[in-house]
C-alpha cells in the first residue's frame, strides 16, 4: 500500500504541536544545550530534533516525548504518583487477561 503524500491534521493538533515544539526549543536554550548535544542525548538525528522544534506532525511520538523529558518540559498535569498508580492498575488488568482467547481445537479422527 502506498503511503499518502499529505495527511490532513486539525488546526488544534497543529497548534498543539507548534506549542510543544516551541516549549522544547525554549527549554533547550535555557539549559544551554545545542541541537547536536540534545540530539545525541536523545539518540536521534539533529534534523529530527529540528523538525520536533518546528512542530512537524510526522515525528514519532516517542522521540518527541524523549526530547521533552530531557529538556524538562512537563507533558502531563497529573501528579506522578497518580500516573504511576494508573500504570500499575493497567498492568494488573493485563495479568488477568488470558494468554490465549481461542480454545484448544479438538483432534479430528479421520480413520475411516
Amino acid at each position: 500500500m502506498v503511503k499518502p503524500i499529505a495527511r490532513p491534521y486539525s488546526q488544534y493538533s497543529l497548534q498543539g504541536l507548534e506549542l510543544l515544539g516551541s516549549l522544547v526549543h525554549e527549554a533547550r536554550i535555557n539549559k544551554a544545550l545545542t541541537t547536536t548535544d540534545l540530539a545525541a542525548r536523545a539518540g536521534i538525528s539533529r534534523s529530527l530534533l529540528q523538525r520536533i522544534e518546528r512542530g512537524d506532525p510526522n515525528c514519532s511520538i516517542g522521540a518527541v516525548f524523549e526530547v521533552a523529558s530531557i529538556c524538562g518540559v512537563p507533558l502531563f498535569n497529573e501528579e506522578q504518583r497518580g500516573l504511576n498508580a494508573s500504570l500499575l492498575h493497567q498492568r494488573e488488568k493485563l495479568t488477568l487477561l488470558p494468554k490465549s482467547v481461542r480454545s484448544h481445537l479438538k483432534e479430528v479422527n479421520d480413520n475411516f
